[in-house]
């Protein structure tokens, strides 16, 4: 569907559900990637293909709930590959469950921490690169829940709610520069652990991960040229 054989694309969670299924894509799509994630073992277990790899760089042991984290593996694709063209964050988490006042501050830290956070961090890590050479694309994972909060759901809300506000701020200063920043906002994944965690639920109206990377395929490549600061909600049938 897209062609990306001249692009250098980096997948940060890539060892996660929806992760690996964006780093598929990409790489059938011909792209160069660089896949980082926190556990450098199911990386390793994942791409065991890509080890040594030429056209491809995998990074282990990356907590992008610190600051600078992704810094080295920008500069180690840069070195690589010349660029830095595409980042796709899809580093998040849930949690849910309580009224506000009964939630933990331990949560509110949890999911500002792995939703608003890591967003902060791979987009300061990768903006000056893509600023020097006037081209970039910056994807995002929000949620449904983003767009408007629910009981027992706020700490996860508002965190969501917080990155499509960076997604917006970093498109505005942006503008211009040849940097698009957009994020998609899917529902409910279907993916062997939500299935398990809801066995009840009707699975059929989830959203098939390659539903969600699609859209970001399409966010990443040129045919989204006029597409900046969005939020694209991704639904499946629910």
């Amino acid at each position: 569907m897209f062609d990306f054989s001249d692009r250098v694309a980096i997948v940060t969670g890539a060892a996660g559900n929806l992760g690996q299924t964006v780093a598929r894509a990409f790489q059938a799509a011909g792209a160069r990637t660089a896949l980082a994630d926190r556990d450098g073992a199911r990386l390793q277990q994942l791409y065991p293909e890509l080890r040594g790899s030429r056209g491809h760089l995998l990074a282990e042991g990356i907590d992008l709930t610190s600051d600078g984290a992704l810094d080295g593996v920008v500069a180690q694709t840069v070195e690589l590959f010349g660029r830095v063209d595409i980042l796709v964050n899809t580093v998040g988490g849930f949690r849910a469950g309580a009224p506000v006042h009964e939630t933990p501050m331990e949560t509110w830290d949890h999911l500002l921490g792995l939703n608003l956070r890591t967003s902060l961090v791979t987009a300061r890590a990768v903006v000056p690169a893509m600023l020097r050479r006037r081209y970039g694309k910056i994807v995002m994972v929000g949620a449904r829940a983003a767009e408007a909060g629910a009981a027992n759901m706020a700490a996860y809300s508002a965190s969501k709610a917080a990155v499509l506000r960076l997604v917006e701020s970093l498109a505005a200063e942006l503008k211009g520069s040849g940097i698009n920043v957009n994020c998609v906002l899917p529902g409910t994944l279907d993916t062997e652990q939500n299935r398990r965690d809801q066995p009840g639920a009707d699975h059929s109206r989830w959203v098939p991960p390659e539903a969600v990377s699609d859209v970001i395929l399409f966010l990443a490549s040129d045919a989204a040229r006029g597409v900046n600061g969005a939020a694209v909600p991704v639904l499946g049938l629910s």
